[in-house]
């Protein structure tokens, strides 16, 4: 195949990792408002640090804009990814450091959060896109070699987990009373979103392989 064709088909996997930028970035201001302003509502510390946990993909998601519009310079392109990768790699960090401490601190206070019917609708909903969204970030992640977006699309894997976690926690505290099931969740994901961090900062978190 000629460099021509190519980079045309190259170009054409940047319009599509750009699109699912753009998405994630929508999607995630509308989570972030209804979430927080519905977590507000019930009490529900969760509900709360799932709609920050928005609020720092659409950093990320903004992060990963600035590295595909830089994709066609081929001189700036490799310093972009680096740069693009350890953003989103302290993006992950942050992330457990809240989930952490928000956990903890719930447990601490046994704050039981009033049962959230608008939660629950917004956690089942993005259980079923950030799945879709992520695995679809990853073949464009292979087709360009990027870490940074691979590193980004584990994030929003991380939102899909995040999101089960917090609709076990919203449905048990509904149904059971079981107020504690989503901070000791919380404290479970921890470990594995540093690992994630650590990885996307050291740039061994693609394989470039799509799945």
């Amino acid at each position: 195949m000629s460099t021509r064709a190519l980079q045309i088909g190259r170009t054409g996997l940047v319009r599509r990792g750009l699109r699912q930028e753009y998405l994630t970035i929508g999607w995630n201001c509308a989570e972030a408002a209804i979430a927080i302003v519905s977590g507000v509502i019930a009490g529900s510390i969760a509900l709360v640090g799932f709609g920050l946990d928005s609020v720092i993909e659409v950093s990320s998601g903004v992060v990963l804009l600035w590295r595909l519009r830089s994709d066609a310079d081929e001189c700036r392109r490799e310093t972009v990814e680096k740069r693009a990768r350890r953003l989103v790699g302290v993006g992950f960090l942050l992330l457990a450091a809240y989930v952490a401490l928000d956990s903890a601190r719930t447990l601490w206070l046994k704050d039981a959060p009033e049962r959230s019917i608008v939660g629950i609708v917004l956690a089942a909903g993005s259980l079923v896109v950030m799945p879709l969204l992520a695995r679809a970030k990853r073949r464009v992640a292979a087709g360009i070699e990027s870490r940074a977006l691979h590193a980004d699309s584990r994030q929003t894997d991380l939102c899909a987990y995040l999101s089960a976690i917090l609709l076990a926690g919203l449905a048990l505290n509904a149904t059971l009373g079981w107020w504690w099931a989503d901070p000791l969740a919380g404290l479970l994901m921890v470990p594995i979103i540093i690992n994630e961090g650590r990885e996307a900062l050291r740039g061994e978190s693609c394989e470039c392989h799509s799945s």
